[in-house]
């Protein structure tokens, strides 16, 4: 019965902040070459591959948890479709994947990320196949990873854990953000001035939008965590296990 009430409940929070769906700023298809496009997938392959193991120990060890893991990237799916126009003709969005590193680990993102990415490439035109490495890396390994140490550091001192959760994932989102900025310039330097001012061009891009979606996205990860901890008694057992 708490398992009906937290999916319905979820998914009533994610009706009312959900907007039109679109294209959001995900490398899109072909922009990187075939070197950076290779490259992003190599590095991104051995996180990919760990967490698909991870998510197979869960669901053998606690069967229970697969719909834990199915709202997590539900979640992801659905806050990183959205389109929030940036001011210079781009778009940000919000990325979900604190939440599910929280619970569950980065490993685990790293494999939902990427099955996220690759259905929103191919039904929503939403990234690319060609880009698909470096988008995973950027949101589903680097993003994850850092929500999930601030989660965990801030916790064991003893910070109240609305607060932990909020860092946590605005960080985390930011990361995101930083690391495709990097992504582009490493692939697009200035001619004249080379990488770092091409770095600084990407990041100016996304600061005014990215900043304040980072905001609000630790603020919607609270209070699904809460409603998780709340409603789910495994949620409370996951929560526990990470202290």
């Amino acid at each position: 019965m708490k398992n009906k009430q937290l999916k319905a409940l979820l998914i009533f929070t994610l009706v009312l902040i959900t907007p039109k769906i679109s294209f959001a700023m995900h490398i899109m298809e072909g922009y990187l070459s075939p070197k950076w496009a290779i490259f992003w997938t190599i590095i991104a392959l051995p996180f990919v591959i760990k967490g698909m193991m991870r998510i197979n120990q869960i669901v053998k060890k606690e069967p229970k948890k697969k719909m834990l893991l199915a709202l997590v990237g539900a979640f992801v799916f659905i806050l990183s479709a959205l389109k929030i126009p940036s001011v210079t003709g781009s778009s940000s969005h919000p990325t979900g994947v604190g939440l599910g590193a929280i619970l569950f680990g980065p490993t685990v993102m790293s494999f939902l990320g990427v099955i996220v990415l690759l259905f929103q490439a191919l039904l929503l035109a939403h990234g690319g196949i060609t880009t698909l490495g470096a988008n995973t890396f950027s949101m589903a390994i680097a993003g994850p990873i850092v929500a999930y140490l601030i989660f965990k550091i801030m916790s064991k001192q003893n910070i109240k854990k609305d607060y932990c959760v909020f860092l946590a994932a605005a960080l985390g989102d930011l990361v995101t953000y930083m690391v495709t900025s990097v992504q582009l310039a490493i692939a697009y330097p200035d001619p004249n001035l080379g990488i770092m001012a091409s770095l600084g061009k990407f990041m100016s891009i996304f600061a005014v939008t990215q900043i304040p979606l980072a905001v609000v996205e630790g603020i919607i990860t609270v209070i699904v965590y809460n409603m998780i901890s709340e409603y789910s008694k495994e949620g409370d057992e996951l929560i526990e296990s990470l202290q």
